[in-house]
């Protein structure tokens, strides 16, 4: 381990062993007898990213265009020990995977770093638990995408030390039109590296090691197979009708589809350096989380931002006379106990002097109000949505989700035309976006208060399918939500409630997957919600 670190030039930043643990236990006769830890030896390693925008994940993306490299840092060797093929036949094995030469190691990451700078490598997976098959399937899986593999004689003709050996070395998927860049500069690095196959647009699997094929298979299958183990946990945790929804529709499942009604644009310089900025309040109450992400976006359409608690309006320290904007976070007010944002509601509402604040606020013509996550929950139980006036029991409000659980995923969710200001322009567009909630579900106990927000088009913002309808099914609809209703907006438009969390999906790298068409936009579409607000108050 010296040597390698030396070579590579890194060093230990603190650490655990359990190499020499061992204990005085009693026995069933009162005798002592020493207990000793599996020896386990652990080590992490981090390093800075130059650049967050420039990285690779599993997934591939390259259907029928794209060309399998397996980059082999192990010397050609296929050593079974401590795999876990050796695990499942109970076994340990011999001879155990090794790095025998560091400089090998560094040479492959520096050749790496420079594909994924010009950005030749679509995806990316070491070969590490389960060997090479595994890493190629887990691909495929991630990618919705068939293979076609062909191991050469170099990569050893024994199968199941061909695909299953642990040793060194990752896999890529390059264009194929940058496949003999790529291999040029491995080969200038002196750094093994193979065509081994190819993506494919079908959910075909085929795997041939010495022109013998091993394997043939439909990835869905292979697929179901992987992800049975994590559904039968999930129905422990969850709904198991929601589970076996889930499960059921995973076959079926393709690439959501998003769609742009406008180009989304960086804040103009003007606006971000004004002297002058209408002031939006950031409020936040115990157990709030989402305040920073919420002030850096407003920040970046050009708001000056103000951190306001809910103790400085009790106080009297700060009021909120002197905003444009009125923004309540995500989080877990009061850690949910009285139920997502009563607690948060009930503070104002039994409060006369700041209801009498809050009310006023609302009123004025020169306002807006945003409330995502907890404050979505917020400004329902306030009544600010979907209009004033509706009694308690006709009042729409946020409840479980139908699933039974808390739920963290990348929603696909279209935007529909209705008077919300912060939305303008972006009608028609299907966008991802993050969300994280266990009471995400609109509830309507007056069915005459829905169909008016129907007709109306006071529910801006929908969850859809992968064919971009909206939908009660589960998971795309995370919690069972009516329509697919994923916000709800006042009449004027001014104010906006919305589950989802758009402050979490602002900056392209925030989110989850992008189609490769967008990768070059310079900001998230989800600013320009933001930018709307900012335009809004002139």
């Amino acid at each position: 381990m010296k040597d390698c670190m030396i070579e590579l030039g890194i060093a230990v930043d603190g650490g655990k062993d359990s190499l020499s643990m061992a204990a005085l236990a009693p026995t069933d006769s009162g005798d002592a007898e020493t207990v000793k830890a599996p020896g386990a030896l652990v080590i992490s390693a981090y390093a800075p990213c130059p650049d967050i925008t420039k990285t690779v994940t599993p997934d591939l993306e390259l259907p029928e265009r794209g060309r399998i490299l397996l980059v082999d840092l192990g010397g050609g060797k296929n050593r079974l020990g401590g795999s876990a093929l050796a695990q499942v036949f109970g076994q340990v094995g011999d001879e155990a995977p090794d790095l025998e030469d560091p400089t090998l190691l560094k040479r492959a990451f520096e050749t790496i770093q420079e594909l994924i700078e010009s950005g030749t490598v679509g995806a990316g997976h070491d070969r590490s638990d389960g060997g090479l098959i595994t890493t190629l399937l887990e691909m495929a899986f991630a990618g919705n995408s068939g293979l076609e593999i062909n191991l050469p004689p170099a990569c050893g003709t024994e199968p199941l030390a061909a695909l299953f050996a642990e040793e060194l070395g990752l896999v890529m998927e390059v264009d194929e039109d940058d496949v003999a860049a790529a291999l040029g500069l491995f080969r200038k690095a002196d750094v093994p590296c193979a065509v081994i196959g190819r993506t494919l647009g079908t959910p075909e699997i085929r795997v041939d090691v010495g022109g013998v094929t091993v394997l043939e298979a439909d990835m869905r299958d292979l697929r179901d197979t992987w992800e049975a183990t994590s559904f039968q946990l999930d129905r422990l945790q969850a709904d198991p009708s929601h589970v076996e929804q889930e499960e059921q529709g995973l076959r079926e499942r393709h690439e959501p589809p998003l769609k742009l009604s406008f180009m989304p644009e960086p804040t103009a310089p003007t606006v971000l350096e004004a002297s002058e900025k209408p002031k939006v309040a950031v409020l936040r109450e115990e157990g709030s989380n989402s305040d920073r992400e919420m002030a850096s976006a407003f920040h970046m359409a050009g708001f000056e931002c103000w951190d306001v608690t809910m103790s400085d309006l009790l106080s009297g320290r700060i009021t909120l006379e002197g905003f444009r904007g009125l923004a309540a976070v995500g989080g877990f007010s009061y850690a949910d106990v009285l139920d997502s944002a009563k607690g948060w509601a009930g503070s104002i509402r039994f409060n006369e002097g700041l209801r009498q604040q809050f009310d006023h606020f609302y009123d004025r013509s020169d306002t807006f109000s945003l409330g995502v996550c907890n404050g979505c929950q917020l400004l329902a139980l306030l009544g600010w949505v979907p209009w004033r006036g509706l009694a308690d029991i006709e009042q729409p409000r946020f409840v479980h989700n139908n699933s039974g659980r808390f739920e963290s995923r990348f929603a696909t969710v279209t935007i529909e035309p209705s008077p919300a200001i912060m939305l303008r322009g972006m009608e028609g567009s299907t966008l991802g976006i993050w969300l994280q909630h266990g009471e995400g579900r609109a509830l309507f106990p007056q069915s005459e208060v829905l169909d008016r927000v129907r007709s109306q088009g006071l529910a801006p913002v929908r969850y859809v399918d992968d064919d971009g309808q909206a939908t009660e099914a589960y998971p795309f609809n995370p919690n069972g939500s009516p329509e697919g209703i994923a916000a709800l907006c006042s009449p004027d438009g001014r104010h906006l409630a919305i589950m989802p969390h758009p402050e979490r999906t602002f900056l392209p790298w925030q989110w989850a997957w992008t189609p490769r068409v967008w990768r070059p936009m310079k900001v998230s579409p989800w600013l320009r919600l933001f930018q709307n607000a900012r335009q809004w108050c002139g």
